[in-house]
Parts: structure tokens; sequence; C-alpha cells
């Protein structure tokens, strides 16, 4: 699992690394205004379908079933369970793509509708989620494809996909801007076109891997494919669930001044470093390898992975965390603060930023809790505890709207908050079904990893009071010193603790290479 983790965190990381400089140069271009936040909200659309029908419902159903196959009944019949889930995909996507272009309008007045106030951001905004729209088509195709090369133990290819995104993106924005109405079109056009790249790795990585994905001239449902149909059903609705919550942010930010869809999608796209490295890491290998141990009847196994990969989110994310509260002013001043983007503009998601590392360590952690279900067959159970967040969501945003001055950070604050109650819900349902209990060693290791991140935090704190990181480059330069003396501060005292033991981190290194 390990070797897995770091195969996926790696090219996440190569993702990341790139999505900045594509984040900083919209940044430059767009800055935080009406433009900018029509663009974020057309991008939102088509990534919460995705999630909905591709990596959320679909992968929860399709992984388990398709490692099962694999193991139960060999490579064939899991390589034609693959083709006809694929065709069938592609058919009722294809309905909703066209369906979605042609209702725009009346979507974005449900998703966007502080928008409607503003009548030319709201046809800038329709207009950029037409042209982005397909995007979901083919991003939902690049997801099950995913899902069989993980279901193979091929990380690489799928893990390294959203490379493509980045490229592409930055691509259109500097070569097409010329060409088109403003800025924000030529990146429409460039994740659209990022969409068809991807489909095109994936599709040759699973050829590679000798399970070409050929299109079916006939859809036949076997007792597998009604197998994934069923779980998806409640899977959908967990899914969407989990999107709702993010559909809930953009309409209460649509309401407040323009410029808030901007400053929390600044902050999220910093916040997704840990998230999408860590958390997407050890989702992605963990669903596949609990369900052949499960499949293979390895309970102790399967307890053992379960533990490590909470112990790794931990190591991994409370730093992150702790770093990113008490460095948000710093990190947002040096990434974002040029061109279009300004001070006020940085100062607001900064606090937005503070106000998402809060909830770091718990979004991380739930997706290492899901996989416990969704390798089981369970898909109801997170349903019932992602309806209960999502109402808390909810009335916290409405709290923190009316009641407070937080503006757009008390968006990102409620969603923190509400990610916190589904870690504490789902690790008692665990509990509670005798599916996971905390072993000797993640009790043992957790709270020393918390003390060692809060000294990391007061290190950190005294470093950025006496350097204060402004922007241009001495800023980045006093920022890299900062995060290297938070880094050597965190796992020095962890060390020292007995929460990490770095000779083993070490000999895993080796091991890797």
């Amino acid at each position: 699992m390990l070797r897995s983790i770091a195969t996926v965190g790696g090219w996440t990381m190569a993702s990341r690394v790139l999505g900045f400089a594509r984040d900083i140069l919209i940044a430059s271009r767009l800055g935080a205004g009406p433009m900018a936040d029509a663009f974020f909200v057309a991008l939102k659309l088509p990534n919460l379908f995705r999630r909905l029908f591709g990596e959320g419902a679909f992968n929860a159903a399709f992984i388990p079933t398709f490692a099962a196959t694999l193991t139960r009944e060999g490579f064939s019949e899991a390589q034609r369970l693959a083709e006809r889930m694929a065709g069938l995909m592609a058919l009722w996507l294809s309905v909703l793509t066209l369906l979605g272009m042609v209702f725009m309008p009346q979507v974005l007045s449900v998703l966007a509708p502080g928008f409607s106030a503003r009548p030319d951001q709201f046809a800038l905004a329709v207009e950029l989620t037409r042209i982005v729209f397909p995007y979901l088509l083919l991003i939902c195709l690049v997801a099950l494809v995913s899902g069989v090369l993980n279901g193979l133990s091929r990380f690489g290819a799928a893990a390294g996909a959203p490379v493509l995104f980045n490229i592409t993106a930055m691509a259109a924005l500097l070569g097409l801007t010329p060409f088109v109405a403003t800025p924000a079109h030529a990146l429409a056009w460039g994740v659209t076109a990022s969409g068809v790249l991807q489909l095109a790795l994936v599709w040759w990585a699973a050829r590679q891997a000798g399970m070409a994905l050929n299109p079916v001239r006939r859809i036949t449902l076997g007792p597998n494919e009604r197998g994934v149909l069923r779980r998806m059903g409640p899977g959908i609705i967990g899914a969407g669930v989990t999107q709702l919550n993010l559909a809930v942010d953009v309409i209460i930010a649509s309401l407040l001044p323009a410029g808030a869809v901007s400053f929390l999608y600044y902050a999220d796209r910093v916040a997704q470093l840990p998230l999408g490295v860590v958390g997407a890491a050890i989702g992605t290998a963990l669903l596949p390898l609990l369900a052949a141990q499960i499949a293979a009847r390895q309970r102790l196994s399967a307890h053992r992975s379960q533990n490590r990969a909470l112990e790794i989110s931990l190591a991994l994310t409370l730093p992150a965390a702790v770093a990113l509260a008490v460095l948000a002013a710093p990190i947002i001043t040096v990434l974002f603060e040029r061109g279009a983007f300004g001070a006020a503009a940085a100062a607001e998601t900064a606090r937005v930023l503070a106000a998402y590392a809060l909830g770091l360590v718990a979004f991380v952690l739930v997706k290492a809790l899901v996989p416990a279900f969704f390798a089981r067959g369970d898909t109801t159970t997170p349903v019932v505890v992602g309806v209960g967040v999502v109402a808390m969501n909810l009335g916290l945003n409405l709290l923190f709207l009316w009641a407070t001055p937080l503006g757009a950070s008390g968006i990102a604050l409620a969603t923190g908050l509400a990610a916190w109650a589904n870690v504490a819900v789902l690790l008692w349902l665990l509990h509670r079904k005798r599916h996971f209990r905390a072993d000797r060693r993640l009790r043992r290791n957790a709270p020393r990893l918390l003390a060692a991140a809060l000294a990391m935090g007061v290190g950190l704190a005294l470093g950025a009071h006496w350097l204060a990181p402004g922007p241009g480059t001495a800023g980045a330069m006093w920022l890299a010193l900062l995060c290297a003396l938070g880094g050597g501060i965190y796992f020095g005292v962890a060390h020292l603790l007995g929460g990490l033991d770095l000779r083993e981190l070490r000999r895993m290194v080796r091991r890797r290479r």
C-alpha cells in the first residue's frame, strides 16, 4: 500500500505544483472579480457532476466489483465488465451533457442565484459553462478507465492524467486569449481540450496493461453489471450529499459581493495540495486493497491496512493543517499577489485559507474512512451520514452569513466543522460494526504527532513574525525558509517523541528506489 500511495502521491504532487502555476497565471490575468467568479462557477458545475457520477458513485461501486471479479472470475470477465460499463456511462452521460447545455440558464439560476442580479456576469457564466460542460463526459470516462487501472494496481497514468489538465489550461490561457472574447473563454476551451488528452492517456495505459477497452455494439447487463448499478444508487445519493455541500458553498458565495467565489477558489486550491496529495493517494490506494483483502477474507490484513492509512493521514496532514493556518497570509501573498490580484484580495483569501485549514485533517480522514464502507459493498451508510452533514453545513453557512461578519471565510469554516462531524460519525459506526478499532501503534503515535505539529506551529509563528514574507522573489525565499524550518521542527520533534521513526522512513525510501 505504501508503494501505491507514494506513486499516486508523487504524481498528484506534480499535478498540484503545476496547478499552482496555473492558478498563479489565472490570478494575474483574471484577478478576483466578476469575470473570475463566472469562470470558477463554470468550472465548478462539470466538476460537481464528475465527482457525483465519475469519481464518486461510480468508483465506489465499480472498483470493488472489478477487483472481486478480477480475483474470482479472471481477467477476461473483468475486461467485459469494464467495457459494458464504459458503454453505458458514455450513453447516459451524453444525454445529460446535451440537456445541461440546453438548460444552462436555468441550472445557473439555481447554482449561482446571486449572479441573476448582475446580468452581464450571468450571461458570461452561461456562455463559459456551455463551453466547459462537455468536459463532464470526457472526465467521467477518464474516471472509469482510471478505476480499471487502479484495480490492476497500475496507478501512474491515472494519477498523472491531471497534469495534462494544468498544462493545457495554461497553454490555452497564454495562446488563445488574443483570439477569443476574454481570457476566461480561453481557459474554458483549454479545460475541454484537456479532457480529450486525459482520456487518450488513460485509455492508452489500459491498453498497455493488456486491458484495452473497446466500444461495445450492444450493452448487456450481467450479474456483475447489475451489481454495480445497484451499488451506484445509494452511492449517487451519497456522493450527491458531498457535492451538495460544495454546491451550497457556491450558492451562498454568489450572494456575497463580487469576488467571494474567487476567494474560496484560490484558498481551496492551496488547501487541495495536502488534501489531494495525501487524501486522494490514500483513498485511491486503500479502496482496491481493502476490497481485495475482504474478498479474500483476510480480515487481519484489512484491519492493519485501515490503521496504517489513518496513521499516514495524520502524520502528513497534521503539520500541513497547522502550517496553512499559521502561514495563510504569507502563502497567499507570495503565490497570488501580482497583476490583477491585489493586496485586499490576498488578505481576504488568506482568511478563507486559515478557515479551511481547521478542517483539513477531517477532509483527509474522511477519504481514509469511506473506503472501509465501500470495500464491503456498503454504499448506504455514508449516505445517511452525509445527509446530516449537508444539513449541518447549510445551517452553519446561514448562521455565519447572517449572524457574523465572517463573509467568505464563514463558508470555509462551516465546511470544515461539518467535515469533523462526518469523521466522528463514520468512526463511531465503523467501531460499532467491528470493522475498525485503533490498534496500539495508532493510539500511541497519534497524540505524539499532534504535539509535534503544535510545536512546529509555534516555531512558524515566531519565524513569520520576524521574517514577515511579502510579495515577490524575496518573499518567496523567506517563505521557503520558513517551510524548511517548520519541516525540520516537525520531523525532529516527532522523532524525539517516538511518533515518527525517521529510520523507518529512510528504509522505505530506499526500498522504493
